[in-house]
């Protein structure tokens, strides 16, 4: 198992827009792979989604962004390319201990620091 978690800064402002775009595009998106997780950032940094998609393997990952790719549905509806600043995209591998995201096996729920 691998999570890809991509960081999104955003325009001043543009969380709200970006946040209604994503989800009008969500259902497609779930076609191809599950989301584990959309945040917003609170304190620290502003203006950014943190987003993170779980993944069998890298291969599993090449696989969905092609599909998504060439997904006529979900290309059809806005994106937010224009709403961003920057972007970061990282793979990680959870730590033995780790249950999948979204559980109640570690920690008190749904804060993560």
């Amino acid at each position: 198992m691998i999570y890809e978690v991509r960081t999104y800064t955003l325009r001043t402002g543009a969380v709200p827009e970006f946040t209604e775009r994503y989800e009008k595009r969500l259902p497609s998106r779930l076609k191809h792979s599950q989301l584990g997780a959309f945040w917003q950032t609170e304190f620290g940094p502003l203006n950014q989604v943190v987003h993170v998609y779980p993944y069998d393997d890298l291969g599993h990952r090449t696989r969905v962004r092609a599909a998504l790719a060439s997904d006529p549905e979900r290309n059809a509806l806005p994106g937010g390319q224009d709403l961003l600043v920057a972007q970061e995209a990282e793979i990680v591998i959870p730590a033995p201990f780790m249950g999948p995201l979204g559980s109640r096996d570690f920690g008190s729920g749904n804060v993560y620091e």
